[in-house]
């Protein structure tokens, strides 16, 4: 996984063939015109992907596509709070909500998993989230959210390198079950 500011050539290589029927990409004015609004700069390989590749994708990943980068999901819900991308995303390990003993269960999950240091891949359907984390020691990562917990992507079933964004499209690409 890459998460300083030069994109890998093999990893958008296989981007390029995982997105050749995605969406229109969204171009590098438009792509820094976000990054300038929200105070981040996006991790590599997603940001040549979105600039130059595609910004959304139908076909996936994940199970209801790839969504444009400004974008949320249309089952993300009205009245959430305006998502900080800049703060730091708060986590760095799994974390299972039910077994939180911290955690006040009438106050529910910490809106700043779902909206700290994060943009939003897509979904799974029934409030199961892909995020791409941008700021925070966990920059670079592919994280999976949803209302019972949150858990770093891992394509070999750890965490390491093949948690960041290459790694979770190459998963999808190669049929491999989630």
């Amino acid at each position: 996984m890459n998460v300083d500011q030069t994109a890998d050539p093999a990893e958008l290589s296989a981007l390029r063939e995982a997105f050749a029927s995605g969406g229109a990409p969204l171009g590098w004015d438009a792509v820094r015109a976000f990054e300038a609004q929200h105070g981040i700069v996006l991790p590599e390989p997603y940001r040549t992907c979105v600039a130059e590749m595609s910004d959304g994708c139908e076909q996936g990943p994940p199970d209801f596509g790839l969504i444009p980068l400004a974008e949320l999901p249309r089952d993300w819900g009205a009245g959430r709070a305006e998502r900080q991308l800049a703060l730091p995303f708060p986590l760095t390990e799994k974390w299972i909500w039910d077994t939180d003993e911290d955690l006040d269960p009438n106050e529910g999950v910490p809106s700043s998993v779902f909206d700290h240091g994060s943009i939003v891949l897509g979904t799974d359907g029934c409030g199961m989230y892909w995020h791409l984390i941008v700021t925070g020691p966990q920059r670079g990562h592919v994280w999976w959210i949803s209302g019972e917990g949150a858990y770093p992507f891992s394509g070999d079933g750890s965490s390491g390198d093949g948690s960041g964004f290459a790694a979770w499209v190459k998963h999808w690409a190669d049929g491999k079950p989630w």
